[in-house]
């Protein structure tokens, strides 16, 4: 079994001739946040992938072999809920809300400007209905964000056609009381 274990994000800038002629590995979002797993590509052939524990595959990183072959992520279509402001008299500061309250519980989603995805779960669907929201069961790759303090690499975004690089260092100066807890669970002081 041939072994994937380097990522090269959004292909890393190599020639799209390169990448068209790669095989690919259409892949779930539950399967992309694994380390290790097997797979089989579209030619056929069953690889096993070993990354780096916390590493996250987007559709369109480009995975190596230890041989130096190619393979490409492809994120699978998969059944998520979508969410929107309903159409009679909802307001599109409705999916800022709505983002809010289930970042609350940890949930992964999927943001754009138009629309939320989540993964199936009927106490949330019902819990947005409430608040005046449409969610509709659809098929669609999921790319939910990383967060805050998740993996910073460069990322396509399915439904702008662009790569954003989230690499950058600056300070934040932060006037705060010694000692406290922040969200992420580290003290500072």
């Amino acid at each position: 079994m041939q072994l994937f274990n380097k990522i090269l994000p959004q292909g890393g800038g190599l020639a799209n001739a390169l990448l068209r002629r790669a095989p690919c590995v259409c892949l779930d979002w539950d399967v992309r946040q694994k380390s290790r797993f097997d797979a089989t590509t579209s030619e056929g052939n069953v690889v096993g992938v070993f990354i780096a524990r916390g590493c996250v595959l987007r559709g369109g990183d480009v995975l190596v072999s230890t041989q130096g072959d190619l393979l490409r992520v492809v994120a699978a279509d998969q059944p998520v809920l979508r969410i929107t402001p309903c159409a009679e008299h909802g307001r599109p500061f409705d999916l800022v809300r709505a983002a809010y309250h289930l970042g609350n519980r940890h949930v992964p989603i999927e943001l754009t400007p138009t629309h939320l995805h989540i993964e199936p779960d009927h106490v949330l669907a019902d819990m947005l209905r409430e608040m005046h929201l449409t969610v509709a069961q659809a098929q669609s790759a999921f790319e939910p964000e990383s967060g805050a303090y998740g993996d910073h690499s460069a990322h396509q975004h399915a439904d702008k056609g662009h790569t954003q690089n989230h690499s950058h260092s600056h300070s934040h100066s932060q006037g705060h009381d010694d000692g406290h807890l922040h969200d992420n669970g580290h003290a500072h002081g």
